[in-house]
């Protein structure tokens, strides 16, 4: 983490409101109804505890410009953790990563979709994202000058553990996802 990550207070403008219109339908947690908390500039002092495990998956098209959606679609739903700033941040940036990495490659088809899924217990979040390319993500060394090649090691950096799972039963393709520790995360 570097030092102005660490000190930034306000959620980035990409995930405010009305930021943009491809957010994707999301679903509310089981027993809540479907509108969600905004994400606030303070940081809460304490994290609210989990009493049981709460999920959230939701279908988007493998385009670039379904990013910003993806992003505001994570904080949303993990808002009402209260997490710190910075975890929260953690986890909507290591979201994009794992979804810009399912678009740009594991996405061939013009009318793929890339799944995402949220999931909440009371000692971790986890974020899981799936499409249908059967590639494995390779963690690659790049240059100063490449534009691209450092995804999976901002991952790394951002989130206490990540890897890659087989598909869903009965389908193609791979999930990559991460999990960030929530208890005692104040």
């Amino acid at each position: 983490m570097t030092a102005p990550r660490a000190h930034r207070r306000r959620p980035s403008p990409s995930l405010t409101r009305g930021a943009d219109h491809d957010s994707p339908t999301g679903r509310p947690w089981a027993g809540e109804s479907a509108r969600t908390a905004p994400v606030t500039s303070a940081a809460p002092a304490e994290p609210v505890p989990v009493s049981a495990a709460r999920s959230l998956r939701v279908v988007v098209p493998a385009q670039p410009s379904r990013a910003s959606g993806v992003r505001r679609m994570v904080a949303e739903q993990l808002s009402y953790l209260r997490l710190p700033a910075e975890k929260l941040d953690n986890a909507v940036l290591a979201t994009d990563e794992l979804f810009a990495n399912a678009v740009r490659h594991g996405s061939p088809d013009a009318g793929d979709m890339v799944t995402v899924s949220v999931e909440c217990t009371d000692r971790e979040v986890r974020v899981t994202v799936a499409d249908h390319s059967p590639d494995l993500p390779r963690h690659r060394t790049a240059d100063d000058a490449d534009e691209s090649g450092r995804g999976l090691a901002i991952v790394a950096a951002l989130v206490d553990d990540w890897g890659v799972a087989p598909p869903d039963p009965g389908a193609t393709g791979k999930r990559v996802w991460f999990s960030l520790e929530i208890q005692g995360a104040s």
